[in-house]
């Protein structure tokens, strides 16, 4: 009988600002990190980004570069406590821009449709902070969802490439690294406003034991 695999999904942001003044700190980060105890991380980071990394690791300003955490704590972590890194992201970066969801808008109701966003994501700021840990929470994934079905609505198609087809990608590399990693326990890190996707893309899985939040 096949062993239950057992995953964390833990959400972060990518601003020290914004991470501060959430409390979701890079200190209380490694602490989770530590504390969950995981043998692999796969990050939000693209396959060529962590070639890149590892070939010129202080090479940084790049787009397409990982997000500041992963410098500032997760790729040193994993090689002091011997973690194996798993990269997950997909994004083709030559056309990423050419499918913002607001592409088609310009002027007054561009700005109407900015300031829409902008009022989604207070809802997504309120709502991170009803839990043990700030953006992991069941209000911010639910204003999350809320947001990305809006943006659905605004351009279908912009919405399958920047987010539907991504996730695909991202929970396929996941279970791809479970295969290579296999009785190992993983753990997923990627920005907040993924949570509640891959927390229902993974939790498909009746063999995953799925660990969210964190505590």
């Amino acid at each position: 009988m096949e062993k239950t695999k057992t995953i964390g999904l833990l959400g972060v942001v990518h601003h020290n600002e914004l991470r501060i003044q959430s409390g979701l700190t890079l200190e209380l980060t490694r602490e989770l990190i530590l504390e969950f105890d995981p043998k692999v991380i796969c990050g939000e980071v693209l396959p060529s980004s962590w070639e890149h990394y590892k070939q010129k690791s202080d090479d940084r300003g790049y787009w397409g570069e990982p997000p500041s955490e992963y410098y500032d704590l997760i790729f040193d972590l994993c090689a002091e406590r011997k973690i194996a890194f798993e990269p997950i992201d997909w994004v083709e970066l030559d056309v990423w821009n050419d499918f913002d969801p607001f592409r088609n808008y310009v002027g007054q109701k561009r700005e109407e449709l900015e300031q829409q966003s902008e009022a989604f994501w207070q809802k997504q700021l309120q709502g991170a902070q009803e839990g043990s840990i700030p953006f992991n929470t069941t209000a911010f994934d639910e204003a999350t969802r809320s947001k990305y079905e809006w943006l659905q609505s605004i351009d279908p198609e912009a919405h399958e490439f920047r987010w539907t087809t991504r996730h695909l990608i991202m929970t396929q590399r996941i279970k791809n690294a479970m295969k290579r990693h296999p009785n190992k326990k993983v753990l997923c890190i990627a920005g907040a406003d993924h949570n509640h996707v891959l927390h229902e893309q993974l939790g498909r899985d009746a063999g995953v034991q799925l660990i969210y939040p964190l505590r």
